[in-house]
């Protein structure tokens, strides 16, 4: 019998790049930029080395287009929460929920933030796309927040970016900390039990921390 033809390979670039990043996403979260070796990343991957050096330049290229990635996902889920169509008081406890359960659900997100953070920003200090990205979070909360002051159920004078900033920080604190805290106090804060209890806790928080005392959210 003549032997099979081998089966021409599929032209995808955009499918190639993706699958680069995603593996190479994998790969930063758990070695960092220093201990990540793009030969790794290659041998997992539908490519070649010399191909991740002709889309990305570099490691520092591929490292910087995950990092944009990570950011991207965050802020793809949010856009499809419609917040826009709700009242202030639900919007923003979506927002809150949104932010909590993205995080839980995408470690390596918190770990690539964390290792950027260590490099002081430095690399995503070169990237206007993540930037814009982030634009689009504060839009979305200064809106959420202007609707619910006009509404009088918000109090007035509150900073939209700090309270991105304030959302933010028990969501990411909840995974990047979650190890420690739990040998350290002998308490498996990662349990199904744990997390629904620090997820409500945190909606409540914020929501009481922006809400007029009148309109706060009873449990």
């Amino acid at each position: 019998m003549a032997p099979r033809a081998a089966k021409p390979r599929t032209q995808d670039p955009a499918g190639t790049r993706q699958n680069i990043i995603e593996i190479a996403s994998e790969e930063f979260a758990l070695n960092g930029l220093s201990g990540a070796r793009i030969d790794e990343i290659a041998a997992r991957t539908r490519s070649s080395k010399r191909m991740i050096y002709y889309y990305f330049g570099d490691k520092e290229g591929l490292y910087l287009a995950c990092l944009e990635h990570a950011y991207r996902l965050v802020r793809e889920g949010e856009a499809k929460l419609d917040v826009q169509g709700l009242p202030p008081m639900e919007a923003l406890r979506r927002l809150v929920e949104f932010t909590f359960d993205h995080h839980h659900r995408h470690e390596g997100f918190i770990r690539t933030v964390m290792i950027e953070n260590i490099h002081n920003a430095e690399f995503l200090a070169h990237s206007t796309e993540i930037r814009r990205l982030n634009a689009t979070a504060i839009d979305t909360i200064t809106d959420v927040y202007r609707r619910g002051v006009a509404e009088g159920v918000f109090r007035d004078g509150l900073d939209p970016l700090e309270l991105h900033w304030q959302i933010s920080a028990p969501c990411f604190f909840n995974v990047s900390n979650r190890a420690t805290f739990s040998k350290i106090f002998g308490r498996d804060l990662g349990a199904a039990k744990s997390q629904k209890s620090l997820r409500a806790n945190t909606v409540e928080m914020i929501l009481r921390y922006v809400a007029r005392p009148e309109f706060i959210p009873r449990q």
